[in-house]
């Protein structure tokens, strides 16, 4: 039993030592923290009056810009409208000149073409005639040299089809005419077979 006892002892002692580290650890941790919140507080209120000041030193200036913008853009405006405008009076200008300037010369352009066309169907027309009046004779001419020969053609094709018919005709007949005991049937094989 001594034994026992000395690791009774033993254990028990480290469980009451690593309680009492427990307990100053927890101790410590809430000191610091008490110790500290003072610190958290004054950093807190540095970052917030650093903003503060931030936002105040900006805020003019972004205001003196936005203002500085307006102002170059009533600016642009006010100094492009009368270049704009006269932009707009010359370009009108240069269209009305040229409007007049072209206006004859279309004119006379306008006739000159329905001159040249009516000129070239007068003088197209006999020709157009003639060319219509040969090709009609050319056609005809045609016709009259080929029809022997279609003729001759149409006649062999009949004759040819006469002789088909005539050799399906013999062929039809042979095979009717067959000695119907010398053929077998399928059915009469079978049954031979079977035997």
């Amino acid at each position: 039993m001594g034994l026992s006892s000395f690791f009774k002892n033993l254990f028990g002692s480290a469980k009451e030592t690593a309680n009492e580290i427990i307990d100053h650890a927890e101790t410590a941790i809430e000191e610091t923290r008490v110790n500290a919140q003072p610190y958290v507080e004054k950093a807190e209120a540095i970052v917030e009056e650093t903003v503060e000041k931030i936002k105040e030193t900006v805020t003019p200036h972004a205001e003196k810009a936005e203002a500085f913008a307006e102002e170059a853009v009533t600016k642009i405006k006010e100094t492009a409208a009368p270049h704009l405008e006269k932009a707009e009076a010359f370009v009108e200008d240069a269209v009305n000149k040229f409007k007049e300037t072209t206006a004859p010369h279309a004119e006379k352009a306008e006739a000159f073409i329905e001159d040249a066309v009516n000129k070239i169907k007068e003088t197209a027309a006999p020709h157009a005639e003639k060319a219509e009046a040969f090709i009609e004779d050319a056609l005809a001419k045609a016709k009259e040299a080929a029809a022997p020969y279609i003729e001759k053609a149409e006649s062999i094709i009949n004759d040819a089809k006469t002789k088909e018919t005539e050799t399906l005709d013999n062929h039809n007949e042979e095979t009717i005419s067959s000695d119907p005991n010398t053929l077998e049937t399928p059915l009469k094989k079978e049954e031979e077979d079977h035997e």
